[in-house]
């Protein structure tokens, strides 16, 4: 589980900028230069963690001379309780960089949680978990990356890596497997391609479709799961299932018994609650000189 960490650099560098500005004017008014701190991040409820990395670069940052030291792994599952990273510095510096931090790990962790209990809702041999693009703006890397530090696995990143044929596309073209015909004789062979579908008829004439080639993936889109489980029929293994819309924790073992391949949820990213962590610190206004 990694993430390019010139892209944790841009991403974090534009919260800091959003939130300090010109300057933390508390802290730089009542914090003496001298001062030093050191403390520690603590989670306040279970869950796994993601986003430690990330938290170290808004203190690197900030100032160079924070160190922040993480005492737990990435996709790790913690207790309450659980002191997750160190972090010792100018302590100035440590506070105008501590909400920032702690924005990122507090909500890349509920979406790590979120997704883990989805994971293990369909248990082992089950469908992938997968999220979508219902991610926050500017934030879709680092909350996919806490999909995968859950347990889960990405979908397309973006629009231009996979092509997933919807409803308002299919419209335009007339109907679903000449959609999938265009698409494929645009594309190659190559490019996956992922074709919506919500009616079993539609299933049937994707299916039936000839010159243009199979879709890749088939995408159930808001059925009940008795009309999931005659879809997964009807393909048969031709091509790969994707069970999605409206699915949540509560119904999220129906539709996996269905049979389908995978099951993609925005309520990863769209709807995690953030994972309740705080920082704790110490300061020395001295510096510890005498």
């Amino acid at each position: 589980m990694t993430i390019e960490p010139e892209v944790v650099r841009r991403v974090v560098g534009a919260a800091l900028e959003e939130d300090i500005g010109p300057g933390d004017v508390t802290s730089m008014n009542l914090i003496p230069d001298s001062a030093m701190g050191r403390g520690y991040m603590v989670v306040k409820s279970p869950g796994v963690v993601a986003g430690l990395n990330v938290a170290a670069t808004a203190f690197q940052l900030v100032d160079s001379r924070i160190s922040f030291v993480p005492k737990v792994r990435e996709g790790q599952r913690v207790t309450s309780g659980t002191k997750i990273a160190d972090v010792a510095g100018p302590a100035g510096r440590i506070l105008s960089a501590e909400r920032t931090a702690l924005n990122f790990v507090q909500r890349l962790s509920g979406i790590a949680t979120l997704t883990a209990q989805a994971v293990e809702l369909v248990g082992a041999g089950g469908p992938r978990i997968l999220d979508t693009r219902k991610t926050t703006p500017g934030l879709r890397l680092l909350e996919k990356y806490a999909v995968r530090c859950g347990g889960g696995s990405n979908h397309r990143l973006g629009l231009y890596d996979a092509v997933l044929i919807k409803d308002n596309h299919v419209r335009v073209v007339g109907g679903a497997a000449e959609a999938v015909r265009i698409a494929r004789a645009g594309v190659g062979p190559f490019v996956k391609i992922e074709v919506e579908v919500t009616t079993l008829d539609e299933v049937r004439a994707v299916m039936a479709a000839g010159g243009g080639g199979l879709p890749d993936v088939i995408l159930l889109d808001n059925m009940a799961p008795s009309l999931m489980r005659e879809a997964v029929g009807i393909i048969g293994g031709r091509a790969k299932v994707e069970a999605s819309g409206g699915i949540t924790l509560a119904n999220l073992k129906e539709v996996a018994a269905t049979g389908v391949d995978y099951i993609s949820m925005g309520a990863l990213t769209h709807s995690a609650k953030a994972l309740d962590i705080s920082l704790e610190i110490e300061i020395d206004p001295d510096g510890g000189q005498e």
